[in-house]
């Protein structure tokens, strides 16, 4: 069953790629396995995802010690706070979720002591929904460029979550303005900063965020089903 519907939503991707003239090398899934049960992980694992996206560090932590022996990629794409960043800095291979100069300084300063290069994306609060994290399209430059002396994170694109519609074609121009804001911000010719990805899209609406550049789609429902 998990085998068949991640065969299924592999296709779509593919699909979606090809339709709109993309590679579909360059579009990657995140299979977002929060709350979901070790061993569904462990098959999701076996039945070909490469990319999992957890939203708790404690949760995550648990589940990438005991599955070690996999060679999958950890990423974490929920709200991250200060006092977290230490273990997320050694447990994640990219963090989507920086929305502060606060949180990119400690993450740097734990990147630091662990001799790594912290790779990041930075959450842009596109729709400046009250209820959801990220900074906002006007500050998003801003914030990046004070983020110049921090040498220890790599800063690769821009993640969002817009709001929810029933409707695909209505989440459409929130993926728009991201993927303008990075070009924009890419204009602008940081020399510190790659930005080539986009992380946007999840089960309901990543076709449309794939017309629209996306590189990462977080997708979990349609792989593990809904969640309890």
């Amino acid at each position: 069953m998990l085998k068949e519907q991640l065969k299924q939503i592999k296709d779509r991707i593919h699909n979606a790629a090809i339709d709109c003239g993309r590679n579909p090398e360059t579009i990657r899934l995140v299979a977002v396995s929060k709350t979901v049960a070790m061993e569904r992980v462990k098959e999701a694992i076996e039945a070909g995802v490469t990319i999992l996206g957890e939203n708790y560090v404690q949760e995550a932590s648990e589940k990438i010690q005991r599955l070690s022996i996999y060679p999958v990629s950890w990423h974490f794409i929920g709200h991250l706070q200060t006092n977290k960043a230490k273990y997320a800095v050694k447990l994640f291979d990219l963090i989507h979720s920086v929305d502060s100069l606060k949180v990119a300084q400690e993450l740097d300063k734990q990147a630091k002591k662990n001799n790594k290069i912290q790779p990041i994306l930075i959450q842009v609060n596109v729709a400046e929904q009250v209820s959801k994290s990220g900074v906002s399209v006007g500050n998003a430059a801003k914030l990046i460029n004070n983020m110049r002396p921090l040498t220890n994170l790599a800063v690769k694109g821009l993640m969002t979550m817009p709001p929810y519609f029933n409707a695909p074609e209505k989440v459409r121009p929130y993926f728009k303005t991201l993927r303008e804001l990075r070009d924009q911000i890419k204009k602008e010719g940081l020399s510190y900063v790659s930005l080539d990805e986009l992380s946007m899209g999840m089960t309901g609406d990543f076709e449309v965020a794939i017309q629209e550049g996306a590189t990462l789609v977080r997708i979990g429902t349609a792989i593990f089903g809904e969640r309890n």
